[in-house]
């Protein structure tokens, strides 16, 4: 997916910049950079961050990132910051997006004779596309308007200008755009979990669409919000940091609700509940809770080197991390029926993989509760997997086994309860060898949001498509 940070400041940003783009770096794992605006000049560095962290690779240049005013960016499509020189003037700019019809706007843009220089792998970098659609306007606002309109999936963007800082939310609010403020500065980033240890309070939510500039002392609505939203479900399943808040709604708290609620459903009898870390924790103490079991940690994710294994873009690699981060507590784990809650199910093998490893450390049952929907559907509009084909998700596969065809009645295999849906839940039970297991719901999880239904985007759940 990817995160980003922004700062102006009435000092030097540099360490603000950098430890702030830093607390965006569960969002992916593929290439970080930062630039700094200092006397008219950008100063930037973009780094592979596939084999080493943030910090590592830019702490030993921070004295090169002079001036009150920088971007941040961790990505997991192509090298940014980029930065140009239009008749809107110089401007830096990092993205958060997912640009589907790339291919067809490059083309459109070659015939009005724009170029592209920042080529990655001999393909058009989609940052810099986004920049060239934006220097289509008269205005950066109907600039970036152009974007929203052209564009198939999702843009939320931070432009780094000589008088501040545009901060730009996706024209559906798919990913979130947040805004922090301290004496003599104002920040804007991907993750509210970025501002409290840099004396940041959170200071407004940007709305669908809305664009807003940002300078040391102020913050100015250039456009106003729009009134539908689609903003994506997985942040709070999966990638969204357990303090943060979106749309003021917290992380944590929608695990531990979604939890709750299972638990209260559920007539499985086990000796403890468990979670695979991080993102299943507070699910397994809100089940734990609604059970009146206890919740012990039979599984301990290895924090210091390993990463989040969903964004090594090259499948063996997400494997062996999914393994090498957790381990198993054999003592806990001996003779006894465990309720395991995890996230979600996306291609099934790192869960095979972790059943057959607590089976080995001596588990007796293994019941695995999952705090989303079955996934249906490639997502379409954000990046948060790095799945391309909808055959790479085990509930499609199985779908596929059942009717020879992995389209055939999605919508019945969608319905909790229906005689489609338990069949192909007991198949990917047989598949995955777990005891038992249990997906979330549709309809509990946007209640443990709560949010109107048709504010939160269950496309990958369902299909669905509100706009």
């Amino acid at each position: 997916m990817g995160g980003f940070f922004g700062t102006i400041s009435e000092s030097a940003c540099a360490i603000d910049l950098f430890y702030g783009t830093d607390y965006n770096s569960h969002l992916g794992t593929r290439r970080g950079g930062m630039v700094t605006l200092y006397e008219g000049v950008f100063r930037r560095s973009i780094h592979n961050l596939e084999n080493s962290y943030f910090r590592t690779r830019f702490e030993g240049e921070l004295d090169k990132f002079k001036g009150n005013s920088g971007l941040g960016v961790i990505s997991d499509t192509d090298p940014q910051p980029i930065f140009v020189n239009s008749h809107l003037g110089k401007f830096a700019i990092v993205t958060v997006a997912k640009v589907n019809n790339l291919e067809e706007l490059e083309r459109e843009l070659l015939e009005k004779g724009a170029h592209f220089t920042e080529l990655n792998s001999g393909q058009t970098n989609q940052t810099e596309l986004i920049a060239l659609l934006i220097s289509q306007g008269k205005t950066f606002v109907e600039g970036i308007e152009i974007v929203q309109k052209k564009i198939k999936g999702s843009c939320s963007m931070l432009i780094l200008t000589e008088y501040g800082i545009i901060a730009a939310r996706d024209k559906l609010g798919r990913t979130p755009v947040l805004i922090g403020r301290k004496d003599g500065a104002y920040a804007a980033s991907s993750e509210p979990c970025s501002f409290p240890n840099l004396d940041y309070e959170l200071e407004y939510n940007l709305g669908p669409g809305e664009v807003v500039l940002l300078t040391p002392d102020s913050m100015t609505r250039l456009r106003e919000p729009n009134e539908k939203m689609q903003v994506c479900s997985f942040l709070w399943v999966y990638y969204g940091y357990p303090v943060s808040d979106y749309e003021g709604v917290n992380v944590d708290q929608v695990r531990y609700a979604s939890g709750l609620k299972m638990a209260a459903k559920d007539d499985v009898e086990a000796d403890y509940v468990a979670a695979v870390p991080d993102s299943g924790i507070g699910m397994g103490l809100g089940y734990a809770e609604g059970k009146g079991i206890p919740y012990r940690r039979a599984i301990i994710k290895y924090t210091p080197t390993w990463p989040r294994s969903f964004t090594p873009a090259n499948q063996s690699i997400r494997d062996l991390v999914a393994k090498m981060k957790l381990i198993p507590n054999r003592h806990l784990l001996k003779d006894k029926r465990v309720i395991v809650c995890d996230d979600s199910i996306v291609r099934g093998t790192q869960l095979r993989d972790n059943v057959s490893i607590l089976y080995g450390y001596g588990a007796k049952e293994v019941h695995m509760r999952l705090g989303c929907p079955p996934i249906l559907h490639v997502c379409p509009f954000v990046g948060f997997s790095a799945s391309k084909s909808h055959l790479e998700l085990i509930a499609r596969r199985i779908i596929k086994e059942l009717e020879g065809d992995d389209t055939k009645n999605l919508d019945k295999y969608a319905t909790t309860g229906s005689e489609h849906y338990n069949t192909m839940i007991e198949r990917i039970r047989e598949k995955l060898n777990i005891t038992t297991l249990r997906f979330n719901t549709v309809e509990d999880l946007i209640s443990s949001i709560g949010l109107p239904e048709e504010c939160v985007c269950t496309h990958c759940y369902n299909g669905t498509s509100y706009f």
